[in-house]
């Protein structure tokens, strides 16, 4: 049987891996074995914090939503609890995009809200 030796597949690996780690300092973006280390750990602080940043954008829409209801005299919760009776369907990030960029129609909302509460 011929003799495989597999030097396009290894390297092809290897450069996969020193490719991901281009722009880290020192040995962590020459060397295999630490540029491997660097990269799996990147790879899952990348893989936890895509589910985070969902977290963290769905509290900040709530503050905004929870800062200009108060405005109106009306709680986060009530305020919510009002929506969902009067059947007006906007997600929370539609919610603070107007509570930060049309004022007007956030108040029309806050109106209907405080009119269903």
């Amino acid at each position: 049987m011929p003799r495989v030796k597999k030097a396009v597949k290894s390297r092809q690996r290897r450069k996969k891996i020193l490719d991901m780690a281009k722009g880290y300092r020192g040995g962590r973006s020459k060397l295999l074995r630490s540029a491997s280390e660097a990269v799996d750990r990147a790879l899952k602080f990348a893989y936890r914090d895509r589910k985070t940043r969902k977290r963290s954008f769905r509290s900040l829409w709530i503050m905004r939503i929870n800062a200009a209801a108060r405005q109106h005299g009306l709680s986060y919760s009530r305020f919510m609890n009002a929506l969902k009776k009067t059947d007006v369907s906007l997600d929370r990030k539609a919610l603070a995009y107007l509570a930060v960029n049309d004022p007007e129609a956030f108040a029309r909302l806050a109106r209907m809200a405080k009119e269903a509460a």
